[in-house]
């Protein structure tokens, strides 16, 4: 992960979340660069960025976020907790008990999981007839950039904490979704929403309106994903 992509994958998960463009103050840049020249890695810069929003949309407010000042807070917060769980190291933890039966997910199988899923979103790129510039290759690129960091990261937490890593696969999901939505042809959006409607159909007057919606682009998400053969990265998906 190189210096312009800790700016640029903070920037764009802002701006994605925050739902218009904006451009970042010279008061956001100096604080990524603090956070960069800090040690902050980036999947946890991220994730606290997506938490912020998560916990800004969960509650109605009438101001909308304006800064990246706003998540500076819960970037703080997940980069003390990231440093707690640095200490100690693997085998410590093992000295204290079975670690794998402290989670729900044994740490080998998750790392295996996040190397499959690197590999096949690479396989992806390499069979796109397109160059590696167009806009579905470079989030596929990204998306396995962050897959590494993550893989990379959780063998030295002496306490792995799976939740913490679901929420960090959860904001590149998002990504992927939201580029696969952007770059999909009509035809293909046509089809898979066809295909939906007919599905639905004989359940939407026993649903109400916003549970129809939610299933709805649920259900489109995952209709997009496997024609384009994206894997789910969710740990659930194990």
């Amino acid at each position: 992960m190189n210096y312009f992509s800790y700016f640029s994958e903070i920037e764009d998960t802002f701006v994605r979340r925050r739902g218009k463009h904006l451009l970042l103050s010279p008061m956001d840049w100096a604080m990524i660069e603090s956070w960069k020249e800090r040690g902050v890695p980036l999947h946890v810069a991220l994730r606290a960025i997506e938490h912020a929003f998560d916990s800004y949309e969960s509650k109605k407010r009438k101001r909308s976020v304006k800064t990246l000042l706003y998540c500076q807070e819960e970037v703080e917060a997940q980069y003390a907790e990231w440093l707690e769980s640095r200490v100690g190291s693997h085998e410590e933890a093992q000295n204290e008990g079975d670690e794998d039966a402290k989670s729900p997910f044994p740490r080998a199988v998750v790392l295996e999981h996040l190397a499959r899923s690197r590999e096949e979103l690479m396989k992806l790129v390499g069979g796109r007839r397109h160059s590696s510039a167009d806009e579905f290759s470079e989030a596929l690129t990204r998306a396995a950039v962050l897959l590494e960091e993550l893989e990379n990261d959780y063998p030295a937490a002496a306490q792995p904490d799976a939740r913490k890593l679901e929420e960090s696969l959860t904001g590149i999901e998002r990504m992927l979704d939201e580029t696969i939505r952007k770059t999909v042809s009509d035809d293909d959006l046509k089809s898979v929403s066809a295909e939906i409607d007919a599905q639905l159909k004989p359940y939407k007057r026993h649903m109400d309106k916003a549970a129809y919606g939610e299933t709805y682009d649920n259900l489109l998400r995952k209709r997009l994903r496997e024609r384009l053969g994206v894997p789910r990265l969710s740990l659930f998906f194990l």
